[in-house]
């Protein structure tokens, strides 16, 4: 491995790599001010709740870079915010059914620096048994 060092130093400058990473991140930088769509999991805790919700988002590079480096952060949203039902499973257990358009407008509420293009489907809260 030295050898392939030394014989690539003796034939490429360091200079020259040092100004071939310095334009690759200037480039990169220019390419974030372009808006572009990307599929993003929105994390969110509604209500002590964890759930994802795919769905598809578009903005800024710089505005999408930011949410994806934002790794572990959850939106709370508060249950009362949303428009929901309650249902049953096969189980019998109660389940908490929420609208997607009403998710959708909280979550962008929140995301304010990009839009919500669409938002997949919206999994089933299983709410907390109480045996009293």
């Amino acid at each position: 491995m030295k050898t392939f060092f030394a014989w690539l130093r003796r034939y490429i400058s360091p200079v020259f790599i040092a100004l071939f990473v310095a334009s690759f991140i200037l480039w990169y930088i220019a390419k974030l001010n372009y808006t572009y769509t990307a599929d993003y999991d929105v994390k969110l805790n509604i209500d002590g709740n964890r759930i994802e919700v795919p769905c598809v988002i578009e903005g800024q590079g710089t505005n999408l870079l930011n949410h994806k480096l934002k790794i572990g952060s959850r939106l709370r949203i508060p249950l009362s915010e949303l428009v929901y039902s309650y249902d049953a499973d096969e189980d019998g257990n109660e389940i908490i059914i929420i609208e997607q358009r009403s998710l959708k407008n909280a979550v962008s509420v929140r995301m304010s620096d990009i839009k919500i293009v669409s938002l997949g489907d919206v999994p089933v809260i299983r709410k907390a048994r109480t045996d009293d």
